[in-house]
């Protein structure tokens, strides 16, 4: 499996501390069956991350992790945030792409429910040549939330459901319906430390999306293929 979603990088924003807390975290995710994992520290005003640092910083956490025999490969990628973007040009937006292949852009909605904003934002990324996928949707529900989902996936993006999320007893059943209505197209993390909050795992979530008898036949797709494709920078289109 690849976690699409995870503040693996250390000491850059509200993720991991240091790189013992990295090389944590890729063990969370080693012992769940995780095989790489996108570094996507917040690309936003209230962090102050730099694009062109993150490069070096990423061999580092694979050096470490190689170091102690993690058998995990830690990718490229950001968090960009919405209300980001317009300060971003082609290049700085290429070099935070979902495992480094250039198409992949994990979209942070704005804070409060989900607004036509945010379509727009997808269909901007768009016209100069990148995809999104939209991070964690469950925690932006409003009164026309799944209204606005199914626009974004007719925007041509896909979702990003929270794994910890689908298994928690509030945010469960949302996710559950989504999932159910073919609005829950990969998985990620969002894991911040491994001291504290979300653990690097997918495979329980896995799990409670097998319980839903429509989406049984796409797991593998959910599960593998577009998250390997996402990385590789390939187009792709959720076939439910």
């Amino acid at each position: 499996m690849i976690d699409l979603h995870c503040h693996l990088l250390p000491g850059l924003d509200d993720g991991a501390v240091d790189m013992e807390d990295s090389v944590a975290l890729a063990r969370q995710g080693e012992h769940d069956g995780v095989l790489a994992i996108c570094a996507t520290p917040h690309i936003r005003h209230d962090h102050d991350v730099r694009i062109h640092e993150l490069p070096q910083r990423l061999a580092a956490v694979q050096a470490a992790l190689d170091g102690v025999g993690v058998a995990v490969r830690a990718l490229p990628g950001g968090e960009v945030a919405q209300t980001a973007l317009h300060g971003l040009d082609d290049a700085e937006l290429r070099a935070v792409t979902l495992g480094g292949g250039g198409r992949w852009i994990l979209l942070e909605p704005a804070p409060g429910p989900l607004g036509p904003e945010l379509e727009d934002a997808v269909r901007a990324l768009g016209r100069r040549g990148f995809d999104s996928v939209v991070a964690h949707p469950e925690r932006h529900v409003g009164a026309d939330f799944f209204e606005r989902v199914r626009a974004l996936a007719g925007a041509g993006a896909l979702i990003q459901a929270t794994a910890a999320a689908i298994v928690d007893e509030h945010a469960g059943p949302t996710l559950l319906r989504m999932a159910a209505d073919g609005l829950v197209h990969v998985l990620g993390s969002d894991a911040h430390s491994a001291r504290a909050g979300r653990r690097v795992a997918l495979r329980a979530a896995i799990d409670a999306l097998e319980t839903l008898p429509d989406l049984r036949p796409h797991l593998r797709w959910i599960e593998h293929e577009a998250p390997a494709a996402i990385v590789a920078g390939e187009p792709l289109h959720a076939p439910f």
